[in-house]
């Protein structure tokens, strides 16, 4: 079967859609299908290409494990301010579709979000090339613009929000990453029909348990401490000024041994360096900036417990961070302040605890509970592994999504 595969990330940015795309991808690609990704230069979060990249008018070909790669040319933009994003969004919509006219004709073409600009290439493209279309949701974009004050609501939002369930309705067949996203969809366009989850997963022999890697900790200042890690984009949406003001509750009541890492990078991460600077929390709270996806494992093996966590809001309910599974292949213990779907998982593979988005003071009691409580450490650390092999394996959804396209192309080819 031949795919074409619209995507806006795509290794070597190491981002949650990224390696999504890529892992399902190179699946596709050794069953012995023509997989070709189209995609712009690496660039995420600064709008700055990445070494041995550049940003050209003609598009470039390479390939990435076995998959066709080809990079088109985007208006280039950092991970901050509507306007430029925007046109960031947009002009690869337009390149990637010019670009998808002179692939080879395929079987099925899948675009993804998140912002839906890269799901209306999927639509076009299908228009022309006559060919089954899947639509896969990552991210219920416009509202989640909204939802993080990055936009308000006003006409405009109204004629996005217009297009995004016309473009629900274009799709042959939606795949939503969580029960919450299928919902979603479906409270505002009727596709019950035709809509599946295929969740996130994670790849156990990539992240499998390991020891502190002391070099690393060393690096950053965190060597005889016990080691809170974020990692993953440091946006609007994550709320990361709940750790420095976790981190103040610790300074003034001088509980020494505990530090937190943010690791990663995006919109919010240069203010709160500022702000943690200006409160004198720089020995509690270190940003590692934009690290290698495959430094991630032993990013995670040097940590303690891994904090997962969300601004309060009933739509982040719907979303489950990849990087769950990826701490419970480890066997790291999880800080959950996300609700919903996410808050279920961790509840199911006993593998976390929970604490209030946004509450500094309950983040500060649940790293006191797994530094101070051995036995608890132990039995959440333990944990997760097997459950998520079992029940998140991304082996098992690569080949449920593969299964999906051929359903999909094979209802198409008959009319239904």
């Amino acid at each position: 079967m031949r795919i074409v595969f619209f995507t806006h990330y795509f290794p070597p940015e190491g981002n949650a859609p990224a390696s999504r795309t890529y892992e399902h991808c190179v699946r596709w690609a050794k069953a012995g299908n023509e997989v070709t990704v189209i995609t712009g230069v690496p660039n995420v979060p600064d709008g700055i290409p990445y070494p041995g990249y550049r940003n050209r008018w003609r598009s470039q070909k390479e390939t990435i494990d076995g998959v066709e790669v080809i990079r088109v040319w985007t208006f280039l933009a950092p991970n901050a301010g509507f306007l430029k994003r925007t046109l960031n969004y947009v002009s690869y919509m337009m390149s990637a579709f010019w670009t998808s006219l002179f692939v080879a004709r395929p079987d099925v073409i899948i675009a993804t979000s998140p912002q839906f600009f890269c799901g209306w290439a999927g639509v076009v493209s299908q228009f022309f090339r006559r060919k089954p279309f899947v639509l896969e949701i990552r991210d219920i974009w416009p509202e989640s613009i909204t939802a993080v004050g990055a936009m308000r609501k006003s006409t405009l939002t109204k004629i996005l929000e217009w297009l995004e369930k016309k473009m629900y309705l274009a799709a042959d067949h939606i795949v939503a990453v969580g029960q919450g996203y299928r919902d979603n969809v479906v409270s505002k366009v009727n596709v019950q029909d035709r809509i599946s989850v295929i969740y996130n997963g994670v790849d156990g022999s990539h992240f499998s348990p390991g020891s502190p890697d002391r070099d690393f900790l060393d690096r950053f200042g965190m060597s005889d401490r016990f080691v809170v890690s974020y990692v993953g984009t440091i946006g609007m949406a994550h709320g990361l000024e709940t750790v420095l003001d976790a981190a103040e509750i610790l300074k003034r009541e001088r509980q020494e041994g505990i530090g937190f890492l943010l690791v990663g990078d995006g919109a919010n991460r240069k203010e709160l360096e500022r702000q943690c600077h200006e409160r004198g929390l720089d020995d509690i709270v270190r940003f590692t900036g934009r690290l290698d996806k495959s430094e991630m494992p032993k990013v995670i093996a040097s940590s303690d417990a891994l904090l997962v966590h969300l601004r309060a809001c009933e739509l982040f309910e719907t979303v489950i961070p990849s990087k769950i599974f990826e701490a419970m292949a480890m066997k790291r213990p999880i800080i959950l302040g996300v609700r919903g779907e996410s808050a279920e998982i961790v509840r199911q593979s006993g593998s976390g605890i929970e604490m209030e988005p946004s509450n500094p003071s309950d983040l500060v009691a649940c790293v006191q509970r797994l530094r101070n409580d051995r036995d608890l450490y132990e039995r959440l650390s333990e944990s997760g592994r097997d459950f998520v092999l079992t029940r998140f394996s991304r082996d098992r959804f690569a080949e449920d999504f593969l299964q999906l396209l051929h359903l999909v192309v094979e209802k198409k080819k008959a009319g239904i």
